[in-house]
Formats: C-alpha cells, structure tokens, sequence
C-alpha cells in the first residue's frame, strides 16, 4: 500500500521515479480504509531531503499511511523556503487537538548545545508529553532520541572525542522482540553524531531496554517496554549520498572531519559510496509501522492511549 502524500511536495517526483508507490489524495480519500495517521516532527534545517528519506522507508509496507508534516514554531528555518513549509507543514498548536497512530522525530544539528539551550525545547519537550496522550507510538532519531531519552527519563548525552560518522556494524541483542524481527545477527547502519548516550545510564532504567549496540558506535536502538517509543541513536534513514554530503560540506568548509568509516570503497571519498543498510532500515521502519503502530492502535484514534497489558520488551 502507499505512503499519502500531496501531489505538489517534492518528494512525491523523486519517489515516483525510484517506483515507490504513492498516492494522491484524492485516490486515497476514495477508497474504504482507514489509513494510518502518522506525524513527523522535522527538525532537520534540509527538510526536503528528509522528508524524502523518510516517506520513502514508510512507503515500503503493505500499510496504507497519511503523513502530517510538522516543523517548530520557535524556530526559524534558514534552509528550508517559506513558501514549502506554508504549503505542506504544520504547526503543533494546529494539530494538538488531533490524535496520531504514529510521531516521527528527526535529528537535528544542535547536539553539542546543552538541550535547554535550544531555542525549541521547550516546544519540543511539550511535544514529546503530548505524544503520551495523543500518540500510540513514537520513534525518535538521533539527536530527537537523545532529547526524548533527557526529558522523560534524565539520561545525559556525552560529548565524544571525535565525530562518530560513517557505516557500523551493530549486533541484534533481542531477535525475539517484535521490532528486531528478520534483523540478522550482525547488520550495518549510518551514524553522524558528535555526542552519545552510555549503556550504564539506561540500564539504570527499568522501563528500558537495549535492542541494538555496536561495539564502535555504541548503543543504536533503545526501546520502552510498554512499547510506545522507540529511540534510535542513528540514522537508517540516511540514502545512499547522505554521509558525502555531510562530509564534502565540512570539507569545503575547512572544518576538521574524518572520512566517514566503512563507507567509501577502499575509504577512497573519490569513489562512489555503496549501500549498505538499506534491508535494515526499510526492515527497522516496517515492523515499527506494523507491530507498534497498526497492530496496536485502536480502530477510533480518540481511544488513545490504549495501555498494553503487557510489556513489549
């Protein structure tokens, strides 16, 4: 089934050139089923990219998905033209009244700021309580990972000696859980962070559990065992030119950064760079969208939230 998205955002050209099903919705208005309702937060300043790498992973399930785009109020945006995030955003004070299957929070390029210095937090951190009554499950990436992990349960972020940037291998730690099924043992995904949550502060934590780890990149998937968010250290999202971007945009800068590990050929940057977490990362997004989301939230969204009677984890 497709991801709904309007005809006119910039993404719908570009996925239906890589054959991702999408759907206008006008069509999807037509049919007789109830789609999955799913908000992503985008706090990244290229938008547009992430929008595309996003819609593109939630396009790849048999699940019908209507997507709410949603960009902070208190903040800014210098990358993103005005017009396009008029057109196809909204604010949280529209939509707090709504409730959502899902909430996506993206990463964002403040993560060596102390969190309450973000100009958004704490817009972000009403979101994110919102989300507790509003929303049957959310998936935090990156950065957004780190600020849900901080605001509900104080674990503190670390700054690391030199950026952890490039494609590392991580280990499936509990096969069973529903969201790490049909992972291999040993499977790759992209990090790009100055900054890191320890092992030793969530396992203080009793209504969490570490699903993934790397021994290079440390920990990658943490989730809730009530099952309602998922914290992702990461960035599966991340298409096949992403890590470059990043890395010729220091580059041209002039700013101190090592290529990205494990990604070029040879770790030639002249070489084009191959994907190799692209199964993982569709994987990642369909048994969230599946387990967590439409096999749990209930057919009338005002029910939410709907209590597990047991833990997921």
């Amino acid at each position: 089934m497709p991801v709904k998205i309007p005809s006119t955002l910039p993404a719908r050209s570009t996925l239906e050139s890589e054959n991702v099903f999408v759907m206008g919705e006008e069509r999807a208005e037509s049919q007789d089923i109830r789609t999955l309702n799913v908000a992503i937060l985008n706090l990244m300043p290229t938008k547009i990219a992430t929008e595309t790498q996003l819609l593109r992973l939630l396009g790849n399930s048999s699940l019908q998905v209507d997507i709410t785009l949603l960009h902070t109020e208190t903040h800014e945006s210098k990358n993103t033209d005005a017009d396009h995030l008029l057109n196809h955003y909204a604010t949280f004070e529209e939509i707090k009244d709504r409730k959502f299957d899902g909430l996506i929070v993206t990463g964002a390029p403040v993560e060596q700021m102390k969190f309450e210095d973000v100009d958004y937090w704490p817009e972000l951190t009403k979101i994110i309580d919102w989300a507790e009554t509003n929303v049957e499950s959310a998936f935090y990436i990156c950065w957004g990972a780190q600020a849900a992990l901080y605001h509900m349960y104080g674990i503190p972020k670390y700054q690391l000696p030199q950026k952890m940037f490039g494609v590392f291998e991580h280990q499936n730690l509990a096969p069973k859980e529903k969201l790490m099924r049909g992972f291999d043992d040993v499977f790759l995904a992209p990090h790009s962070r100055h900054t890191e949550i320890r092992r030793s502060d969530i396992d203080k934590v009793d209504g969490l559990n570490i699903l993934a780890e790397s021994d290079e990149a440390g920990v990658y998937i943490v989730g809730a065992k009530d099952g309602r968010h998922l914290f992702i250290t990461g960035h599966s999202e991340y298409d096949q030119a992403t890590l470059k971007s990043e890395y010729d945009r220091d580059v041209n800068k002039g700013l101190p950064i090592n290529i990205p590990k494990n990604y070029y050929p040879k770790n030639d940057p002249s070489r084009e760079p191959m994907v190799l977490w692209r199964g993982h990362a569709n994987l990642l997004f369909a048994n969230w969208l599946n387990y967590y989301v439409y096999q749990i939230t209930p057919y009338d969204l005002n029910q939410i939230p709907v209590k597990s009677s047991g833990d997921n984890f």
